[in-house]
């Protein structure tokens, strides 16, 4: 029984398990980033990386991301500035862990808790979002699925 996942930690497998299905949305050949913001057990924005509105579906050049690409983190942020939900106190679930722009963007934003499920190279971002009070976890979903298939 020591091994039973909690409930929150369940919950949150399910919405990191979403987030990377969303993130299949992505035109992003590097790398695709599924976010979802999450209040009250109820989804009120979401996001994946790729260009903004009305550009072309085209992330990099040369193998290299164009520089005006946003991020899954920015998307689900800026998508809720334009609808009558607000992410004070709401979790974050997003699939790789975000860099210190989408970390600013985070703390103004008032989400109070950032669930993560990938490790990026930099961890400057976690650093900050710790230093403003906000809690940040990082699931290791494909772990935690193939602990679950063993006991199966």
């Amino acid at each position: 029984m020591e091994n039973e996942l909690s409930k929150q930690t369940k919950l949150d497998l399910r919405y990191l398990r979403m987030a990377r299905i969303w993130a299949e949305n992505s035109y992003c050949k590097r790398r695709q980033v599924g976010a979802l913001v999450v209040k009250d057990k109820m989804i009120i924005s979401d996001g994946y990386n790729g260009t903004p509105s009305g550009f072309e579906n085209i992330c990099e050049e040369n193998d290299i991301t164009k520089p005006y690409v946003l991020h899954a983190e920015a998307n689900a942020i800026t998508k809720l500035a334009r609808s009558s939900n607000n992410s004070d106190g709401s979790t974050l679930y997003v699939t790789a862990s975000p860099c210190i722009e989408c970390a600013k963007l985070i703390i103004q934003a008032g989400i109070k808790r950032v669930v993560y499920a990938e490790k990026y190279r930099l961890n400057d971002g976690i650093q900050l979002m710790e230093r403003a009070g906000i809690k940040v976890e990082f699931l290791d979903i494909d772990k935690q699925n193939a602990q679950a298939e063993a006991k199966e």
